[in-house]
Formats: C-alpha cells, sequence, structure tokens
C-alpha cells in the first residue's frame, strides 16, 4: 500500500485545479498587460481569480496581491510593515521562536539594519498565548508577525485574540497562513489580520503561485522592480494558469472544510493514539489546538532520516519536519524551540494528512511506525545504554 502522508510539505493537486488551469497554457494565453482582445480575455481570468481569492478571505478584491508563493509573500509583508515603522521612528518587531524560515531570515536580515526582535517563547504548551504578545508589545513596536499554524508540529495560534490586541494598540499585525488557508476558517476582518501569507500549493492548487492579503491602505515595499503588474507592486507577467488553478482549488477547500475537517480529525485522532503507544515517544505541539492533519512525534533512541527511509521502503511518504530544511543535519529550529534536546529531536516523525487519506492508510502507518522504531532501536548503541541504565530516558 501507498501512503502520501507528507501534505504539510505538498498536497496533490485536484482535479478541480487542474481543469482550471488548462484553458490558460494554449487557449487564453495571452499577456494580461496587453489591450488586445486575448489579453483582455486573460485579464478577466486574473481579476475573477482575484476576486475568489478574496472571497475566501472575507476581505476586498484590490487587497489580494499574487505572488510565487508564502515565501515571498512573507517577504514582502515584513519589510513593507518594518521600512513603515522605521520611518515613524519604530524599530521593534514581535514573533515566535518556532516560525517559518522565510520569517526568521528576513528578520535576521532586519536586525542587521538595526531592527530589534522578540522572539516569543513556545515551550510551554508548545504554543504562544495572546497575553504574550500583549506584554511584549512596546510604544516602539512596528510589528507583530506569528504564523496562523504552526508547519511542523500544528499548533494553531491565537490568531483573533491577537488581531484584537495589535488593533488596540496600533500595531500592524501579519501571519504566515500557508498551514491554514483551506484548512481553518480564516476572516482577515473579523480576526483583526492586517497582512496574510499564502501559497497554493498547501491545499490541492499548483507549485510557485500564492498570494498576500494586505489591508487596504497599508503602504507595501517593492521587492520585484520592473513592470506595473498588481498595482505597481509586484513586477513580472502573473501566472494565470497558476493563479486561476490556486483560485479553484482555494474555493474548493474552503467550501469543503466544514465537511473535510471532521475525517481528517479523525484520523489524526487515530494515528496520535496508537503511535503514543510505542514506549519513550511524546507527541510535539499544541495537544488540543492544532491543525486537523499533523500528528508530530519524537521517538527517543533512534534517527528520524532512518525511519523515513524505512517508512518509504513500507509506502509510506512522511517527513520530520519542513521539507525547506530537509538536507540539514542540524535538528528542527521548531523542536528546539518547544524544549527538545538535541538528541530526542534527532528522532523526529511528521505526519501530515489529507482529505484524499483513508482510514485504511492510517491502519497501515499504525504497523509500520511501531515495527521499523522496534527495528531501528534494537540495532542503536543509544537504546541499548538506555536499556542497560548507562543512559537515562528523557521521554
Amino acid at each position: 500500500m501507498k501512503v502520501y502522508a507528507d501534505n504539510a510539505a505538498t498536497t496533490a493537486m485536484s482535479q478541480t485545479a487542474i481543469q482550471a488551469m488548462l484553458p490558460y497554457f494554449d487557449k487564453i494565453y495571452g499577456n494580461p498587460s496587453s489591450l488586445h482582445s486575448i489579453g483582455q480575455e486573460a485579464k478577466e481570468a486574473l481579476e475573477n481569480a482575484r476576486a475568489t481569492v478574496a472571497q475566501c478571505l472575507g476581505c476586498e478584491p484590490r487587497e489580494i496581491l499574487f505572488t510565487s508563493g508564502g515565501s515571498e509573500a512573507d517577504n514582502q509583508a515584513i519589510i513593507s510593515a518594518a521600512r513603515f515603522g522605521a520611518r515613524m521612528g519604530k524599530k521593534h518587531i514581535i514573533t515566535t521562536a518556532f516560525e517559518h524560515h522565510a520569517v526568521l531570515h528576513t528578520l535576521n536580515r532586519l536586525e542587521k539594519e538595526g531592527f530589534e526582535v522578540t522572539y516569543l517563547d513556545v515551550s510551554h504548551g508548545h504554543n504562544i498565548t495572546a497575553q504574550q504578545v500583549k506584554d511584549a508589545i512596546r510604544p516602539d513596536t512596528a510589528l507583530v508577525t506569528v504564523m496562523y499554524a504552526n508547519n511542523e508540529i500544528g499548533s494553531i495560534l491565537p490568531i483573533p485574540e491577537i488581531g484584537a490586541i495589535c488593533k488596540a494598540a496600533g500595531v500592524t499585525f501579519h501571519t504566515d497562513a500557508v498551514q491554514a488557508v483551506g484548512h481553518l476558517h480564516i476572516n482577515v476582518r473579523e480576526q483583526n489580520i492586517d497582512m496574510l501569507s499564502l501559497s497554493g500549493h498547501k491545499f490541492h492548487g499548483p507549485k510557485g503561485v500564492g498570494a498576500l492579503y494586505v489591508r487596504k491602505g497599508f503602504p507595501l515595499v517593492n521587492i520585484i522592480e520592473g513592470g506595473a503588474q498588481e498595482r505597481g507592486k509586484r513586477a513580472g507577467t502573473e501566472n494565470i494558469p497558476g493563479i486561476c488553478g490556486m483560485a479553484a482549488a482555494m474555493k474548493e477547500a474552503c467550501d469543503n472544510i466544514d465537511k473535510n475537517m471532521p475525517k481528517v480529525a479523525a484520523m489524526r485522532d487515530k494515528l496520535i493514539a496508537g503511535l503514543s503507544q510505542i514506549p519513550h515517544c511524546a507527541l510535539n505541539g499544541d495537544p488540543v489546538n492544532r491543525l486537523p492533519g499533523n500528528v508530530s512525534f519524537c521517538f527517543e533512541g533512534i534517527e528520524g532520516e532512518s525511519l523515513l527511509l524505512f517508512l518509504d521502503a513500507k509506502g509510506i511518504s512522511a517527513s520530520s519536519g519542513s521539507a525547506c530544511t530537509s538536507g540539514s543535519l542540524d535538528p528542527s529550529h521548531v523542536l528546539l524551540a518547544i524544549g527538545r534536546v538535541h538528541d530526542v529531536a534527532h528522532g523526529s516523525l511528521r505526519l501530515s494528512l489529507s482529505e484524499y487519506n483513508t482510514m485504511e492508510e492510517m491502519d497501515h502507518i499504525l504497523t509500520a511506525v511501531p515495527e521499523v522504531v522496534q527495528y531501528l532501536r534494537n540495532m542503536s548503541p543509544v537504546w541499548r545504554d538506555l536499556q542497560t541504565g548507562k543512559r537515562t530516558y528523557i521521554l
């Protein structure tokens, strides 16, 4: 049996998205900036897609800017808010210790330019509280940027509460919602979100296309120069097939959230209950406020890379954390941030599910993972030392 359980890395494209894209490869192929009829047909498709994305987020179409994905959207949002704040003498930014590297690396760059960043602790409950944000806000705070849900451990952050706090304090609020859009109910108006990043391939759309919601009137800084596309804020000919596919996938996902969330959460809960029976393991992430499709565990005495390879041999596609850092030998910064020690963090497994998965596949996972964990432990000198008392168990 083949089981794809790495949906947090990328999802399979839906037939709805594929069919939405096809006409724009060979029939309506014009440049949307062209004035002739073929170009204007593409322009109409672009604006229809913009309206669809806006409807899903509860905002106006002109507040949607199309990008190459979530990373670009994060960069533009954070740099824009930082530059705007600096003009008013505000150079303090608040974030969390377990953000995606698209956020953390952008903030590292800003720190080199003289900005001060507060990294909120996430070790208690593998999450943050709105009170932490409130306590961290200062008169010189320019931006709060916290993810909607963590990509590795699935914790859902208290976004509506944080949005209300930021609005009351007059602080710009950005959220990286790449893992949340299409899987959780989001309304940027009701949740007081000023900017939001998303990526199409996380909800059965195509790769290489995303969007940035920007509250009307907020001054954006251009990251890409060269043309007047996207109201002059993002140069480059728009990827019409990708944008149309993303919009179609996003509408399909948002329309079916109430049906898909319980189905996916039931599979998640079955995995958590079954994998928790393995000795000396620990669930990562908020046990209550977590994404419906996220299962993250650490297993003591094994290496995560070996676990993934043996699971792949059994037909199970999984990961140990973010796909963006899969080539790194260092343990996940997310797991270290929540308090996992290096030895334990190396033995991590992330299973991320979608509505395309089945309960039968969960049974296969629950048979395979304990077998592989035990097999690897039997070969491990670390596990032998733990069993003989030369080392002390951590989990």
